[in-house]
């Protein structure tokens, strides 16, 4: 994919009106990837990236030596961060976490005055590839393996609108579809194995896993057509808002 799945990342700092922050947090910071976004743009800023996953924060610290991460858990109380950031950034993190109307709240709860949390959320509950997983998940041949449904915490842009609208009267809501240029099919099911995939794949039998995933192949080749040149696009929206803490 050649580093396209930064793109909302860079897009999102972008859309950063501050000109010199002293203090950043990049919540959900995975492997370091959107932390390193944050030092290249705000290279005097001091950055701290977060994740509560000992194995990202690992990665982070080996690939980023020069950027500080740490493990946390944000759906926890937050008390061991700071309150005075003047920003708090999230890039495809918060979908796995529950009670966002909570969650927003207490972020911007840990910005000084007129600082600004950035977020980015994957936004594709119509799209090919979610109905495809949701449909074979809940199949018959499937779904003695997923007792547990699978909850979505994601809010839709309305429902981001009002909660926003209680904390701040400054803030900003929009969507972009990007449109990932993919060399097969298969580089689909790559990406998707530690994303959408991931929660299903945890909980199968290891014998069991490969059928799961050939059997999403099959319908991801239906559904995302060849181009002229071989290429497969893969679209993706993804919901993005900014908001001033006042």
């Amino acid at each position: 994919m050649g580093g396209r799945e930064h793109n909302p990342a860079i897009d999102l700092v972008c859309r950063i009106g501050l000109k010199y922050p002293e203090k950043i947090l990049d919540v959900g910071c995975g492997p370091g990837n959107s932390t390193r976004v944050l030092k290249e743009r705000f290279g005097n800023a001091l950055v701290t990236g977060i994740d509560n996953s000992e194995n990202m924060i690992e990665k982070a610290r080996a690939d980023h030596p020069d950027i500080d991460f740490r493990l946390c858990d944000i759906s926890g109380d937050l008390e061991e961060l700071d309150n005075d950031y003047d920003i708090i950034f999230s890039n495809a993190c918060i979908q796995w976490v529950p009670n966002h109307e909570l969650l927003l709240g207490k972020l911007m709860g840990l910005l000084r005055k007129n600082g600004v949390l950035a977020v980015q959320i994957p936004n594709n509950s119509s799209e090919p590839i979610h109905i495809i997983i949701g449909e074979i998940s809940s199949s018959a041949r499937w779904k003695g393996y997923f007792p547990e449904k699978r909850i979505f915490h994601t809010l839709s842009s309305g429902e981001y609108f009002d909660v926003l609208s209680d904390i701040t009267p400054d803030f900003d809501i929009w969507e972009t579809t990007y449109y990932h240029v993919m060399e097969s099919h298969e580089s689909i099911m790559e990406w998707y194995r530690s994303t959408g995939l991931r929660p299903y794949l945890d909980v199968l039998p290891d014998e069991k896993k490969a059928a799961f995933e050939k059997e999403v192949m099959s319908r991801i080749i239906e559904a995302y057509p060849r181009q002229k040149n071989g290429a497969v696009i893969f679209r993706f929206p993804r919901l993005f808002f900014t908001a001033v803490a006042r």
